[in-house]
Formats: C-alpha cells, sequence, structure tokens
C-alpha cells in the first residue's frame, strides 16, 4: 500500500500558468498582402490605361481592381491550385465522356474572366483602347491566377483565325464572343457561351509543326469549310475542357487547319479522347493533356495546305497574352517584395530603408515597368492595324516582347523570392507559385530560339517591319544618349542579316531593350533614366541591384503596392 505524503506540500504543484507558456510574441513579420486596389495602386499601370487611349475604362477598371485585390478573391487562385484537375475518361457504366473536373474556385475565376470580356472583348465591342483595357484587366486578373488564362487567352485569339472561314465564323463567333460560362460537357448547340482551345503539337515536331502527322480525310467534299475526319494524336493540347478546338492537321493538299468539336452536330461525342492529363511544375490549376483523334469530326479552316498561314493569327494573338501574364507576374512578385520589406526590420533597420535591398527592389520594379509599358504599347499597336506602321509593328513587337519580357520573368522572381527569405520558399506564401508560373511562358507559343527564328523570319519576308522597329525606337531620338548609341550599334550590325541565326540571341536581346527603353521614354516614365543606366550603357551581365546614380527610393515608393 502506497503511503500518503507527510506533508501535503510534498508533491505540490502549481496550476498550469497559460502566460508562463508563451515562449515568445510574433513581432516583425508582414500582414498578408490583400484588400488592396491592383488598379489604383499601380501607378504605372493606370498611366498606361491614359496614355494608350483606355481612359474611359478607368472606372470599370478601378472596381475590377478592388474586387481583384481583395482577400476574398485571391483566395480562389489559391483553393484554385491547391486543388488540380482531374480527369475522368468514362463514366461508371463504361460510356466515354472525356469529363475534366474542375475545383468551383476555377470555375469562379472563368467566370469572371469571361463576364469581364477578357475572351472577347475588343472583337465584340471594338473601341478605341479596346485592347489596351482588356490587357489591363488580363493584367490584373493573372495577378490572381495564372493557369485559367490559358483558355481565356486562346478563345480571345481564335477570332482572327476563325474569321478567315465566314461560314464557321457565323456560326461560333456569337458563342465565342458571348459573355456567358458555361461549363458543362454538352454540346455546343445548348450552350450560350463556348470557349476554344489549340491542338498543334505532336510528339515528334514540338514547335516543328510541319512534321505534323495528324491526318485529315474528307468526308465528302473537300476545300475551305467542308467536313474531314482526323485521325492522330496530341502531344500537348491545353485546356481539353474546351468547346473545340483549332487544330493542324496533314490533308491530302498539306498541313491545313480544322476546328474540331468536342461533340457532333448530331449530339454525339467526337471521338477527340484525352489520354491523360500532363503533370506540370506550374500552371497547375489549368488541365493540359495528350489526346487522341480517332476519325475526329472538323471543319477546314482557311485554304488547303495553309495551316500555318491561317492559324498564326492566333499564334500571334497569344504571344501578345504571354507578354500581358509574364508582365502581370513581375509587378505581383514586385508587390509582394516590396511590401514584405517595407514591414520587416533587420539589423536595426527596416530592409525596404538598407540600401543594398532599396536597390534590388529599385531594379525589380524597373524590369516590371518596362514589361508592362512595352505591352501596352503593343497593345496600342492592336488597336491601330490599319496604320502600317502600328500593323507592322505588332507583327515584329509581338516576338520581340514575347521572347524577351517572357524569357525575364523567371529571374526576376527568383530574385523577389529572395528579398522576401525562408518565409517566401513556404507553400503558404504566393511566391512558390509565382516561381513555378514564371517559365511557363517562355517556353508556350513558341520557345526563346524559335522566337528569335520568327523574328528573322519576319524581318526577311517584310523588311517593312524592321523599318517599323527602328522608326519606332528613332521616335525617341535625342532623348536619351544609351539608347541613340544603342540604336546606332544595333542598326549597324543588322545590315547584313546572313549569319541572323548565329547572332540571333544576342540581336533579339538589344532588339527588345532597345524597344523597352524607347517605350518608357515616349511614356516620360520616371524609370527610364534608371532603365538606360542598368540595360543600355553596358552590355555585360546585369544583375538586380547593381544600379549606380539612381533614386531608388523614389523608384520603390513608385511601385509600392500599398
Amino acid at each position: 500500500m502506497t503511503a500518503l505524503p507527510q506533508n501535503r506540500h510534498d508533491n505540490f504543484r502549481a496550476p498550469f500558468d497559460p502566460y508562463g507558456a508563451v515562449t515568445h510574441e510574433v513581432t516583425n513579420q508582414p500582414v498578408e498582402l490583400t484588400d488592396t486596389n491592383l488598379f489604383d495602386s499601380d501607378a504605372a499601370l493606370k498611366e498606361s490605361v491614359r496614355r494608350e487611349g483606355a481612359d474611359w475604362a478607368t472606372p470599370s477598371l478601378e472596381a475590377f481592381g478592388a474586387r481583384a485585390g481583395s482577400a476574398e478573391y485571391l483566395e480562389q487562385g489559391v483553393l484554385a491550385n491547391k486543388n488540380p484537375p482531374e480527369l475522368d475518361t468514362h463514366d461508371r457504366y463504361g460510356r466515354r465522356i472525356d469529363l475534366v473536373r474542375f475545383h468551383p474556385s476555377y470555375h469562379a475565376l472563368m467566370k469572371a474572366s469571361i463576364e469581364e470580356g477578357l475572351h472577347s472583348s475588343p472583337w465584340s465591342d471594338p473601341r478605341e483602347g479596346a485592347h489596351i483595357a482588356r490587357a489591363a484587366r488580363s493584367y490584373m486578373q493573372t495577378q490572381v491566377e495564372a493557369g485559367h488564362g490559358c483558355p481565356i487567352t486562346m478563345t480571345f485569339a481564335s477570332v482572327p483565325c476563325l474569321r478567315t472561314q465566314p461560314d464557321l465564323a457565323e456560326q461560333w463567333l456569337p458563342k465565342i464572343e458571348a459573355r456567358v460560362y458555361d461549363p458543362r460537357n454538352v454540346p455546343a448547340g445548348e450552350k450560350a457561351g463556348v470557349t476554344i482551345g489549340m491542338a498543334m503539337t505532336e510528339k515528334q515536331g514540338g514547335s516543328d509543326v510541319r512534321a505534323n502527322t495528324t491526318r485529315a480525310i474528307p468526308a465528302g467534299a473537300e476545300g475551305p469549310g467542308k467536313a474531314y475526319e482526323l485521325v492522330g494524336h496530341k502531344y500537348f493540347v491545353s485546356a481539353p475542357m474546351c468547346d473545340a478546338f483549332l487544330v493542324l492537321a496533314q490533308a491530302p493538299g498539306g498541313l491545313s487547319c480544322f476546328l474540331v468539336p468536342r461533340w457532333r452536330p448530331d449530339g454525339t461525342k467526337n471521338p477527340l479522347q484525352i489520354v491523360r492529363l500532363k503533370r506540370k511544375m506550374g500552371n497547375v490549376s489549368n488541365a493540359s493533356s495528350e489526346t487522341e483523334l480517332r476519325g475526329a469530326l472538323g471543319w477546314m479552316v482557311g485554304p488547303e495546305g495553309r495551316g500555318v498561314a491561317t492559324i498564326i493569327e492566333m499564334v500571334a494573338m497569344t504571344r501578345f497574352d504571354c507578354m500581358i501574364g509574364s508582365s502581370a507576374g513581375m509587378r505581383m512578385a514586385t508587390s509582394q517584395a516590396i511590401d514584405h520589406c517595407r514591414q520587416r526590420k533587420a539589423f536595426g533597420a527596416y530592409l525596404i530603408d538598407q540600401p543594398l535591398m532599396t536597390a534590388v527592389l529599385a531594379d525589380l520594379a524597373i524590369e516590371a515597368e518596362a514589361a508592362m509599358t512595352l505591352t501596352m504599347r503593343i497593345g496600342r499597336a492592336l488597336d491601330n492595324r490599319h496604320d502600317a506602321h502600328e500593323d507592322a509593328l505588332v507583327r515584329l513587337g509581338t516576338a520581340i516582347g514575347k521572347y524577351w519580357i517572357c524569357k525575364r520573368t523567371p529571374g526576376h522572381a527568383y530574385e523577389a523570392l529572395e528579398c522576401i527569405g525562408g518565409s517566401g520558399v513556404m507553400e503558404d506564401s504566393p511566391m512558390p507559385r509565382l516561381y513555378r508560373e514564371a517559365p511557363v511562358n517562355a517556353i508556350w507559343e513558341g520557345s526563346g530560339n524559335v522566337q528569335c527564328l520568327d523574328i528573322a523570319r519576319a524581318i526577311r519576308r517584310s523588311p517593312a517591319t524592321l523599318d517599323a522597329y527602328f522608326a519606332e525606337v528613332g521616335a525617341a531620338k535625342g532623348e536619351s544618349a544609351a539608347l541613340d548609341a544603342h540604336t546606332a550599334a544595333l542598326k549597324n550590325d543588322m545590315r547584313d542579316l546572313d549569319d541572323f541565326e548565329a547572332r540571333g540571341r544576342d540581336l533579339c536581346d538589344r532588339l527588345a531593350l532597345g524597344l523597352e527603353a524607347a517605350a518608357l521614354i515616349r511614356a516620360a516614365s520616371p524609370v527610364a533614366e534608371a532603365f538606360g543606366r542598368s540595360r543600355l550603357e553596358s552590355r555585360s551581365v546585369h544583375n538586380y541591384g547593381a544600379l549606380t546614380g539612381v533614386d531608388c527610393k523614389a523608384i520603390v515608393k513608385r511601385a509600392a503596392p500599398r
């Protein structure tokens, strides 16, 4: 038998003290960057909208900026990526359905994008600044979530391509341009609004689409607007839940473009069959797939044997959206870095006030503003393609801008992440998603080398495009000695383009830097001089933060999200 304690105090323990168990207070940690207006807080964006002809859209952009920057809306982007799409090839009874299931947050973002007209507004409501207003909305929406922008972009870009085939355009464009999101897996005839995808890439060719082996067999009469059956395998079909796809396939007369719906006109399932969804390191919310066409019914778009020429306008528009998307990624990364550093102290001072960090933040802001400013300049050219100069600038400028802006984004995302430090690497931070998303646009719609080759091809086929480039850059002549010297050297080095391919990366880098510098100067941007000092005066590698003679604090203040 256990003896009782001799004294009641022998085994006494003090009551649990909740305050004594607290190890520390959470101090010197930032609060989340939410509930800001993505339009009102972005001085450079507001200036671009006004300058490039879309000031009429400012009230609606302000309203959308408030919505996009809200904590509730930003959470939709988080959830859409935490819950990736899933594929059901068959229903429980064995019937083929090819159904891609998405989280409700993905559908909410798609619905918002379509109701805001991001998929069609320049086509359905053409006016001065229409492309600028849409680009500004896309720029803000992409900061919330990038993946769902893929089907939005392809739907938007399909319109110029389909307009080359009036009979198909008459049938499809009203539903493409409608501001109605209907994600049901049902025939297009049962919907008021549809989305359009693309299916070009095959295993053996990749960007070399002329190596495609998918065959198109005439179902009867041949030629534009006629029905064909397509047989082949597409290795990368992004957004396979779209209602129809623009597909490249080998017809008897050569590589041609076809519109292939998910359902046949009689209401039966078109044998456009999803094999599997891709597992991507980024762009997680968006479904991408391998797809087999087992006699899928499609209609020829444009002349037989001219598939690349027919679909090239769609590619040009998707490349413009890559510029928007990558610029948006830079803006969000810059905002996150600045906002963190204004709240975080180290070594006795806020990070934002420490010269080394201020210089890095300023450099991130310069890169982001230059990307957005050039994008908006190309947007204005898209609004004025009736003008020969603007049309030529679109043809060359989209390739240059897509090449450079998308290529700069991964390094930019990393540098912003480093500003935040360890907490930025954690998956509950927005930075890992931004970092994984950053390389995507550099690869999609043609990698860097493909862009260089397209730039060379555009110049050789139409020397007027290069004339337009130098006219555009020359409009800023006398405003910057650095740009004047850069342009003169570039013009000299491009007199003989016989070996363009061997020098392509160097020349395209310089073409892009000149175009960005001129855009900033003509915009009277406060960062124009700093851009010239850091990017044009030295041909050596520029590391972020290696700024001299620049008012870094003023640049950071301009870019601060709150």
